[in-house]
């Protein structure tokens, strides 16, 4: 057989392909580590077109063993890897139809901090491969022979590739969450133990009012759990199961669909062959709802970033997460912080790659489409990334809480309060707002705080001033009189961490 006659496409065509053409077209050397998801996809379509009498039983058997072979002599040759232990599938035995269930929830390990964009090695092994398609083909019929053209009855690589790239992000969306739900573990812990410790709130960069230092932890958990509901919402949608879709128009067997996307964990098959050979909007949603999350992450790290400098004073960062200066002894560099700002553009840039690879393209599959594996590969594996760390970074952060209060306490971050004071007194709002204005321009031309002016000068302001504004203004008071949900009045924070802590528990991840 030539080389030629070796590709899954042969048959048409007597020219051979042009040396560097080949090589620049192939996609194995990317696509390979969608082996797991390829070798799952591939079992349950061979159990269903056993159903439909193209293998017998004993054919069945040996294909399944055969493809559980592959597998198994890459793990042994640690040639293939994936991100975050996507690999770690559970694979069917060969005479049940146990459902693809994915992998279980992150956990940060010494085995899974490290991620990997597949082995150079595997790609120099199988140079022949032109996608994992064709690796898969090859790597079986050397197993079980010619046996192994059967498994290509009734399907095409365009439904096999929608297939493995939703499994794929399937299983990214799961590693996310799971990462996203221990970062939201470490601020909630974080929050309880800052306790009653109050911070700066700014607006404009400018300071506004005293919060407490939970309260604005709980500020990115809520970040979070929206970055979650758009990734479960988005594995949602994308839970349908393209196989026995054919090139473009469905397969050519009366093949029962339902089979394959019930062993693959699907919520059924997908509702129109054109569309699901050619949909990338589940990519498109995962890298989308990546570059929210990496504003939100971004976000939380500039915040850091500037609290730890001289000029805040507000925190320390953990050496742990911290390098040097070669040529400066004293610089203790957040470049972690700096670092999650930089790859959330990574993120950004993989939806924007997306977007502008398909808009363009008409139904239904193109090979353009190629194009969109990497920018997902790298947004899952830079995700990964960045979540393999920040919990552990989070749960070591220490606030200054005396430097925090301090700069609660001063900078009249107390006026609105003052202000609610003499509304509460009958003063119309706007008129109160003018006369704790005024006299906050006497504290500032006398270098005074509003609860350093005497009685007999905030008169001057109003006549509804009297010896209860003292307590009216402390930290504490200003900190409750935001008595509504949401606020930062103590009890409120109180009950809303209880009632974040219970939602991340019932999620899975206490």
């Amino acid at each position: 057989m030539s080389e030629q006659a070796s590709k899954m496409w042969s048959g048409r065509f007597r020219e051979p392909l042009n040396t560097r053409f080949e090589e620049w077209q192939r996609s194995f050397p990317f696509d390979h580590r969608l082996l797991p998801q390829e070798i799952a996809a591939s079992k349950a379509h061979a159990k269903t077109i056993a159903v439909a009498g193209i293998l017998t039983e004993s054919e069945l058997v040996t294909m399944l063993d055969g493809l559980d072979q592959i597998i198994e002599a890459v793990k042994d040759e640690s040639a293939i890897h994936n991100v975050m232990g996507l690999s770690q599938f559970m694979m069917r035995n060969a005479t049940t139809e146990e459902p693809y269930e994915g992998i279980g929830v992150f956990e940060p390990t010494d085995e899974n901090v490290v991620v990997s964009r597949g082995s150079l090695t595997a790609v120099k092994l199988y140079v022949d491969a032109e996608d994992i398609h064709h690796f898969t083909e090859l790597q079986l019929t050397n197993l079980i022979g010619p046996l192994a053209l059967k498994l290509h009855t009734g399907r095409s690589r365009n439904e096999q590739i929608a297939t493995d790239m939703r499994l794929f992000v399937r299983d990214a969306i799961d590693v996310t969450v799971g990462g996203l739900r221990a970062w939201a573990l470490a601020l909630v812990e974080l929050a309880e133990q800052a306790g009653e410790a109050v911070m700066p709130s700014y607006t404009h960069l400018q300071r506004a009012e005293p919060v407490l230092i939970a309260h604005w932890l709980l500020a990115y958990v809520s970040m979070i759990e929206r970055d979650i509901a758009r990734l479960a919402d988005a594995r949602e949608r994308m839970n349908f199961c393209p196989l026995g879709s054919g090139a473009i128009a469905g397969a050519t067997l009366a093949l029962d669909r339902t089979i394959a996307a019930r062993l693959l964990g699907f919520d059924g098959p997908t509702l129109n062959s054109m569309d699901a050979t050619s949909d990338r909007d589940f990519a498109l949603e995962f890298t989308q709802a990546l570059s929210v999350l990496g504003l939100h992450i971004s976000r939380f790290a500039e915040e850091l970033t500037l609290h730890a400098t001289a000029e805040f004073g507000f925190l320390d960062l953990p050496e742990a997460f911290s390098t040097g200066s070669s040529a400066m002894p004293q610089k203790k560099n957040p470049d972690l912080t700096e670092l999650i700002r930089g790859k959330s553009g990574r993120l950004f840039g993989a939806s924007a790659t997306l977007t502008l690879l398909i808009k363009g393209l008409p139904l239904a599959y193109n090979k353009d489409l190629q194009e969109g594996q990497e920018p997902v590969f790298d947004a899952a594996d830079t995700i990964a990334g960045i979540l393999s760390v920040l919990p552990a970074f989070t749960a070591s952060l220490k606030f200054r809480e005396d430097k925090l209060k301090q700069a609660a306490e001063t900078g009249y971050l107390n006026a609105m309060a003052a202000a609610t004071y003499l509304s509460n007194k009958g003063v119309p709002f706007r008129k109160a707002h003018e006369q704790i204005g005024n006299a906050v321009r006497f504290g500032l031309e006398t270098g005074r705080e509003l609860q350093a002016l005497t009685l007999e000068e905030l008169k001057a302001f109003g006549d509804q001033f009297a010896e209860d504004f003292y307590a009216a203004i402390t930290v504490e008071a200003t900190l409750d009189c935001h008595d509504v949900i949401g606020g930062t009045a103590r009890h409120r924070v109180k009950l809303a961490l209880a009632d974040t802590r219970q939602r991340i528990a019932a999620n899975g991840a206490g």
